[in-house]
């Protein structure tokens, strides 16, 4: 089965290149801008800069090369499974953030410490529901 997702916007960091790029999301990271194609911009609408959401993005800049277990860069001695990891070599390198809007500017939504590349492609946006802020933060 193929199916093709639609970009709907670009993400905007202060990382160009994967070495500078951090392992994970970080609360108190830099400012990341999430830009909506202008067609998708009234998708925004109810969203609130009280808002948690959730990002899925391509990570386009993955190693096509797929392994299915893979040393963590936290424990170089055994193996993990990918499922088990945000390693960005899987078979559908999509990653996923749960961040807290900052604020929302016309169809520009601002959010702190993203873990991907300048200019990677935003496939969707999601409201986080209370359960899985609630197992994130406890």
């Amino acid at each position: 089965m193929e199916k093709r997702l639609k970009r709907i916007g670009i993400i905007k960091t202060p990382y160009h290149t994967l070495s500078e790029c951090p392992n994970n999301i970080a609360e108190d990271g830099p400012m990341c801008e999430i830009v909506l194609d202008k067609k998708y911009a009234k998708g925004l609408l109810g969203l609130t800069d009280a808002h948690s959401i959730m990002l899925l993005y391509w990570l386009g800049s993955a190693d096509k090369a797929v392994k299915m277990q893979v040393h963590s860069h936290m424990d170089k001695k055994s193996l993990r499974g990918i499922f088990s990891l945000r390693t960005p070599k899987r078979p559908n390198p999509i990653g996923v953030a749960l961040v807290k809007n900052i604020k929302i500017e016309g169809n520009s939504i601002f959010v702190k410490g993203l873990d991907c590349l300048d200019g990677t492609f935003l496939i969707d946006i999601k409201p986080a529901i209370k359960q899985e802020i609630f197992e994130i933060t406890h």
